[in-house]
């Protein structure tokens, strides 16, 4: 499946209503129906005050960068945009990238099931390998 990868980078201590912003996109985003937002604090960086922000100094160390990715459909995604745009303002920047999704299947697709015979191991001979000596496999 192919959608977009949407990256918005904000300060850590960035605020919407006294709220953080990286925690309100990502609420936003749940509220849209998105995929699904993970964030991920910068241990080092700077933006657009040219001020690096560490870990290493405690004093520089109270607005790390921060970055909320979301993968989903073009169509979910750029639905998405307007409340993005209303929350980051001046605070931060939105990256978008084409992306390939790729996944093992679900308990939901019923191909995987088949094909495995539901063993697990997707070498589709029913046996779940463990323990498996002669298959060529590392011996444990």
């Amino acid at each position: 499946m192919n959608g977009l990868r949407l990256t918005v980078l904000v300060g850590e201590s960035d605020t919407w209503h006294h709220r953080p912003l990286f925690a309100e996109v990502v609420h936003r985003a749940h509220r849209a129906g998105l995929a699904g937002a993970s964030v991920f604090r910068g241990v080092e960086g700077f933006g657009a005050s040219s001020v690096v922000h560490t870990t290493r100094l405690l004093s520089l160390s109270e607005d790390l960068p921060v970055a909320i990715v979301i993968v989903d459909t073009e169509e979910r995604v750029r639905a998405f945009l307007p409340d993005l745009e209303e929350l980051l303002g001046e605070e931060g920047l939105a990256v978008i990238d084409p992306v390939e999704v790729i996944r093992p299947p679900g308990p939901a697709d019923d191909e995987g099931e088949d094909e495995d015979k539901g063993d697990g191991d997707g070498d589709g001979d029913g046996a779940s390998g463990a323990g498996d000596e002669g298959s060529g496999g590392e011996a444990r």
